[in-house]
């Protein structure tokens, strides 16, 4: 079996735990590709030199043979390496060296067990739906997805910002608040979470439009369909606000307009047997913790 490493860089009290990941991998016979970047920096700063079959700067450059990809750190390191596979169809295993998980859900005690589940094919494949945005200017270039949320917040002032929210030619409301989340099922748990939006399942097909700090304390989140292209016309007093895809940014004149609509692709992630994501809710989140429970 050929895999895939992926990270960005690590603590350097995490360096034994990658290497036991390497010396596991060989130990499986498993040919092993690793994304350049980390590559120089594992090598540089963890003193570790992994026995590898080649190395790889984007999902181009690596071979159609390969099986899965491991994400080496949290969620935010997972993010990045869907954007560094693009659209191409690798599922993704996230092994958490980062502090709070729910996309890398393996914690670094339980890799051997996990991968002698995926050696033994105890796993589901999970597709994860993606958005994609579209402004003027080419917003965001030739890879304008997101697997977590699109964001607009205000930027260079403390007035609130004025969203005015559409589905499909359906006027929703508008928004006078910092700034408006739209996230898939995989974001409910993230940003959209810290501002109390609802948890969704990731097989759910649907939208969260989540306020930030809203003007009017009776605008609550909702939930819609998928289905809909969701437009954004975003006003300010200000001179510019900012839409974040995930992990990257992008300052956008007043007054501008977004356009929100799902990819025709999914993200395929690994779901193991016994990690489910009820169980990983629990674990993450402390439910249960109470003793009356």
């Amino acid at each position: 079996m050929i895999v895939a490493i992926f990270g960005t860089s690590i603590e350097t009290e995490f360096s034994e735990d990658l290497n036991h990941l390497f010396l596991l991998l060989k130990k499986k016979k498993l040919k092993v590709f690793m994304y350049a970047p980390f590559y120089d920096f594992v090598k540089s700063n963890c003193k570790i030199q992994p026995e590898l079959d080649g190395l790889f700067t984007s999902g181009e450059d690596l071979p159609d043979r390969v099986k899965l990809l491991f994400s080496i750190g949290g969620d935010g390191t997972f993010l990045k390496s869907v954007l560094t596979l693009r659209n191409k169809s690798i599922p993704v295993v996230g092994i958490n060296l980062g502090r709070l998980g729910f996309l890398s859900d393996i914690s670094k005690e339980d890799a051997d067990q996990a991968i002698d589940l995926i050696l033994n094919k105890k796993y589901e494949i999970e597709k994860r739906s993606v958005l994609q945005v579209q402004g003027h200017n080419g917003l965001f270039g030739d890879f304008n997805y997101a697997l977590n949320e699109i964001t607009v917040t205000k930027l260079d002032t403390s007035a609130m910002i004025n969203i005015h929210t559409y589905l499909d030619d359906n006027y929703l409301n508008t928004y006078w608040a910092d700034g408006l989340i739209v996230s898939t099922p995989t974001g409910s748990t993230a940003y959209s979470l810290s501002v109390g939006g609802p948890i969704l399942t990731p097989d759910s097909h649907n939208f969260i439009i989540s306020p930030i700090a809203p003007h009017n304390l009776t605008v609550r989140p909702i939930v819609v369909p998928d289905e809909y292209t969701i437009k954004l016309k975003v006003e300010g007093r200000g001179s510019q606000f900012l839409a974040s895809l995930d992990s990257r940014s992008k300052a956008i004149d007043f007054p501008g307009e977004l356009y929100i609509h799902m990819a025709d692709f999914n993200v395929k992630t690994l779901k193991l047997d016994g990690h489910s994501f009820f169980s990983t809710l629990r674990n993450k989140l402390m439910w249960g913790v109470d003793r009356r429970n």
